[in-house]
């Protein structure tokens, strides 16, 4: 945004610097009095004149002071505006708002567009060049950038041409008024009837009234002119008292009524209305009405002179209270600042806590506008303060941008990775081998990240028809397997109800035969359903019964369990498994040998006893009992190996 109270260089090249020189110059209708016109020379009153005099230029200075305040208030921030916007509201402030009071705005809106399209030049740069582009060959414009800086010069040149009128009003003006001049001295030397002259006269008092302002180094010199051959006007008309006693009661009876509300303003509760009011009294006093009567200047002046006292000092009394508030707006407004630099450096660095960071920085920006003036000599430095607060707040959260914009092209590279990876295995046949694969790569995609907008939906289409592809022919080919399952499931279930119901009878080789005869017809079934698979647990269970049942060795039967549960174990498909039973059995295996070693270290307490002793004895059998438990185990270990 430009500085509220930037004043530019006056240059003889630069016709802004001369239009801003003759605005400078052009000096309005005077606010207040600078002398008594009508005191003569042995009075007191040109002192109380010089007094509210001075008082008269530090007011003017202090409202001039109040204009640069609220300028600098009303600020405006274009940076949230797309480039598109920013022309829009560029173009209305051209159509609807007088080219020499939107200077700040526009300054503000320049700043912003400018800001914005670096930005998106050195992004468009940067790929560019990422493309293997020479940047001697970077070339970069936006339909925007092209009606922007039309917009620009449209508005120079409008500013231009009023500053150039401007300065031709001024001239025209002071010649009419050297004009008025002459044609006043002409008065004197006129041979016409007195009442003719009069009106003469008081034509030229209204056409001066109405002559507009002019250059300000010429104002002091064209007034005191004036003023001098008003008075030997005055003179003149001393030959005719009656006209000169009819204007003096004139001047008197207005004056006085000038006093009068001069007085009420000084009691009015608003002094800034009671002030702007007094300012056009005294044009009235000064430029629209003649001198009273000798015995009556002194007495009106002061009168007058001390209500303006009234006032000016009621006015300097409220703005010494304003300005102790200002004070507790310029704290307020640092601490929104010292907020703005606090959420700068603590913003996650996320997509989530950048937004988050973002509404709030637009938070305080708001109040920063909302709270109100500051003293005039902390104006300029708070708003410094506050921009480049902001300033930095833009910078963080673009740099973070532009990172994630690098880092979501990194995740492109690797989601099109994984898309080439679904591609290759979503025709395969060996589903055991690539379901993992394929199931791995979604895991993977949902962790990777985000990708370029334009990339999004375009990339997730590939892959999940590639993902949805594969996975509909092993569901279908799943779904035919399962009616091979279900018809197994009803197969076993029947043999389980035969096998639960078996009976022992006294031919123990018939019973055998039937169980594993029962046993081949178990296996060669096929597999189950996985959610019916505890049929399996239930078989071995009623095996383990109906071969206690029989009356045969422990160690066959032990065998033949065995090669059912290996058969049950296969049938899970589930390598695992395997590998744990190897793992159990020969956990198995080196806990009966300990243990038998502990029983034959334990008959050396036995070396003087007699073999009939029944501990002994009881230690051997133990013995015996575990070597045949350990042949059943490393039986079944190399039916495990006969499996690999």
């Amino acid at each position: 945004m430009s500085d509220p109270k930037e004043q530019p260089e006056n240059s003889a090249e630069d016709p802004k610097a001369q239009a801003d020189s003759a605005a400078n110059d052009a000096v309005q209708e005077p606010v207040q009095e600078e002398a008594s016109p009508e005191a003569d020379d042995t009075s007191n009153s040109e002192e109380t004149a010089s007094a509210l005099a001075a008082e008269a230029s530090e007011q003017v200075a202090d409202d001039s002071e109040e204009t640069a305040d609220e300028a600098a208030e009303e600020e405006v921030d274009y940076s949230g505006l797309s480039a598109a916007d920013m022309v829009s509201t560029f173009d209305q402030l051209l159509k609807s708002g007088k080219v020499s009071t939107i200077k700040a705005k526009v300054d503000a809106l320049k700043q912003a567009f400018n800001a914005q399209f670096q930005e998106a030049f050195e992004k468009q740069k940067e790929a560019f060049v990422a493309e293997g582009g020479n940047i001697v060959d970077f070339h970069f414009s936006t339909p925007e950038k092209k009606a922007f800086s039309t917009l620009l010069f449209n508005y120079k040149e409008k500013l231009n041409n009023h500053y150039k009128n401007l300065k031709k009003d001024l001239q025209a003006n002071l010649d009419k008024r050297l004009e008025l001049i002459e044609e006043l001295k002409g008065l004197l030397a006129v041979d016409e009837n007195i009442n003719s002259t009069y009106k003469h006269f008081k034509d030229i008092q209204e056409r001066w009234r109405e002559a507009g302002p002019i250059q300000r180094d010429k104002y002091n010199t064209v007034w005191n002119t004036y003023h001098h051959h008003v008075e030997n006007f005055y003179d003149f008309l001393h030959l005719n008292r009656e006209f000169r006693d009819m204007d003096f009661k004139h001047n008197l009876d207005q004056k006085l009524k000038i006093i009068t509300r001069a007085e009420e303003l000084a009691q009015d509760a608003d002094v800034s209305k009671a002030f702007r009011e007094l300012q056009m009294l005294h044009k009235v006093w000064k430029e629209e009405l003649g001198p009273v009567a000798k015995q009556y200047r002194d007495e009106v002046w002061e009168k007058f002179s001390a209500a303006t006292k009234v006032i000016h000092d009621k006015r300097m009394n409220a703005q010494q209270e304003m300005e102790k508030s200002f004070e507790t707006n310029y704290l307020q407004k640092q601490e929104v600042i010292n907020s703005i630099k606090e959420a700068t450096s603590q913003v996650k660095p996320t997509h989530q806590g950048w937004q988050q960071a973002i509404k709030k920085v637009q938070d305080l920006r708001n109040l920063f506008f909302e709270i109100g003036k500051v003293p005039r000599s902390k104006n300029q430095e708070i708003w410094d303060a506050f921009k480049a607060s902001t300033r930095d707040f833009n910078k963080h959260k673009n740099d973070f941008y532009k990172n994630q914009k690098k880092q979501q092209y990194t995740n492109l590279e690797k989601k099109l990775e994984l898309i080439a990876t679904a591609e290759k295995y979503k025709d395969a046949e060996d589903f055991e081998e690539a379901t993992p694969i394929m199931k791995r790569i979604q895991t993977e995609w949902k962790q990777i990240g985000h990708v370029p907008r334009k990339d999004s939906d375009r990339i997730w289409s590939e892959f999940k028809a590639a993902c949805n592809h594969y996975f509909d022919r092993m569901h279908a080919q799943r779904n035919a397997a399962n009616k091979e399952e279900v018809e197994a499931f009803e197969k076993k279930k029947a043999m389980l109800d035969t096998l639960t119901g078996f009976k022992a009878s006294k031919d123990v080789d018939k019973d055998l035969e039937s169980i594993k005869s029962l046993l081949d017809n178990w296996k060669n079934a096929g597999r189950v359903p996985f959610n019916k698979k505890n049929i399996e647990s239930k078989f071995q269970k009623a095996l383990d019964q109906a071969f206690d049942s029989l009356n045969m060795d422990k160690v066959d039967a032990e065998m033949i369990k065995y090669d059912a549960k290996l058969e049950s174990l296969k049938a899970h498909n589930d390598p695992r498994k395997l590998t744990n039973e190897r793992i159990y059995v020969s956990k198995k295996i080196d806990e009966v040998i300990q243990e038998i070693n502990q029983l034959e270290n334990n008959l050396g307490f036995f070396q003087n006893s007699d073999a009939s002793n029944p501990l002994f004895k009881e230690v051997q059998d133990n013995i015996e009992r575990h070597k045949e438990t350990l042949e059943v185990w490393r039986a079944k270990m190399s039916k495990l190996k006969a499996l690999n």
